[in-house]
């Protein structure tokens, strides 16, 4: 039965003067890790901060948790085996929860080719992040942006956000940047990189209706791309479907959009990335008809951003030594993920690796050389163009997470800097060695 309507009185209200960009924060929140970024990087060090007994906030600018792998539809997990015939599992930590979690309901699968991948089902994954971080007493500020850092010196103080509900301050003694973009050291005053030409991002999005017993071989499919992009106007001429086995649908990654950091820019770019999405799929159901030609959107993802800004760290990983598989004395991470550049509107450089073949991310290029208590993790941290693009997929960036959470737990109020790098591995040696 309904209830009967009953009386509710709403007042008037309003602030005693306007906002003004020189006011305190609204709202104050101290702990001892801030996490900015909720993507794989940020998740990971929130989550292992978290279990080191930290108390953490972890900001993104996003309304909701999960980050580029729930948020833009990427679909797989890439990096975090080796390549055949061993297909070696070289990243563990949070993906140990998230496949224990996923693989028993079917909301996840294994892709087995020169390397092998794991496609996941983003809504179920999205939710197990909620999940995880509210398990694990996590605090949490989303739809937040960077407006102001204090600095002391070598130390970042304190980052304050606006959000629709006002400005949060966050002080902490440890900071991660998981942005992405660098966005946290960008504003604290620290030196970033940016690229001499656009590396492009892409438009993902999900297709269902699918009759995935007649799916084209990807070579087949590429070839038929590059051979009718121009007809369709599509600017990439390459590209991939990924389906889900037993669903009818797909995750396509064929587009090349561009990843401004001009704020204007980059909500044309996101508008232009559905133009191309769309196109992607009237070629589709036209020269696939037997796969696609019942296929309707069932969600674009937000625009995936692969290289955009990043950090100067103490070291800059480079080419070399990613095809020389250096082993850092204060390595963190691995994969064997090949280089993938996309720097070009057509296409991207695909530059794989042997059977055995394993590269690292040290600690340093995690490290800007004028900040005690900061380091990135992610897409953020330093290499050249070709080294990041081998080492910004998700399975070294969770890696760099947790080496983040234990370099922080390690250092306590000292410098990051100082970490004794032999303690670091062993906390961590799950990541570092078989």
């Amino acid at each position: 039965m309904p209830h009967a309507l009953t009386d509710l009185p709403v007042h008037t209200v309003v602030r005693d003067r306007p906002v003004r960009a020189d006011d305190p924060a609204e709202h104050t929140v101290a702990a001892d890790v801030c996490v900015v970024g909720a993507g794989i990087a940020g998740l990971s060090a929130a989550v292992e901060s978290a279990k080191l007994g930290r108390e953490v906030v972890l900001v993104d600018a996003l309304p909701v948790l999960g980050g580029q792998m729930v948020n833009s539809l990427i679909g797989l997990f890439c990096g975090v085996f080796g390549n055949a015939p061993e297909h070696r599992r070289l990243t563990r930590g949070i993906f140990d929860d998230i496949f224990a979690e996923l693989e028993p309901t079917g909301d996840m699968f294994y892709r087995v080719g020169h390397t092998t991948t794991v496609g996941y089902d983003e809504v179920r994954l999205g939710r197990w992040v909620e999940d995880t971080v509210r398990a694990h007493g996590i605090r949490v500020l989303t739809g937040a942006s960077i407006v102001a850092v204090e600095r002391d010196g070598r130390r970042v103080r304190s980052v304050r956000f606006a959000t629709r509900y006002g400005s949060v301050e966050v002080t902490a003694a440890g900071f991660v940047d998981a942005s992405g973009d660098a966005a946290l050291a960008w504003a604290a005053g620290l030196e970033c990189r940016l690229p001499d030409r656009e590396i492009y991002g892409s438009q993902q999005l999900v297709v269902e209706n699918l009759d995935e017993t007649q799916q084209p071989e990807p070579a087949d499919l590429a070839a038929r791309v590059g051979a009718k992009a121009a007809e369709y106007g599509l600017r990439r001429h390459d590209g991939l479907a990924f389906f889900f086995p037993g669903r009818g649908t797909a995750v396509l990654n064929m587009t090349h959009i561009e990843a401004p950091l001009d704020p204007i820019a980059a909500a044309r770019a996101q508008m232009e990335g559905k133009i191309q999405a769309d196109r992607v799929v009237a070629f589709l159901r036209t020269e696939f008809p037997e796969v696609f030609g019942k296929a309707t959107v069932r969600s674009y993802g937000l625009p995936g951003r692969r290289q955009t800004r990043w950090l100067r760290g103490v070291h800059q990983l480079g080419v070399d030594e990613v095809r020389s598989g250096v082993r850092f004395p204060d390595a963190v991470a691995r994969t064997a993920w090949p280089i993938e550049l996309h720097d070009t509107p057509q296409g991207y450089v695909w530059e794989t690796f042997g059977p055995e073949h394993l590269h690292y991310v040290p600690l340093r290029s995690m490290t800007p050389p004028d900040a005690d208590n900061l380091l990135a993790a992610g897409r953020c941290v330093d290499g050249d163009a070709a080294a990041l693009s081998s080492v910004r997929v998700m399975g070294p960036c969770a890696a760099m997470g947790h080496a983040a959470a234990h370099a922080f737990d390690l250092a306590r109020d000292g410098s990051v800097h100082d970490v004794d790098t032999a303690a670091l591995a062993g906390r961590i040696a799950e990541n570092l060695d078989d």
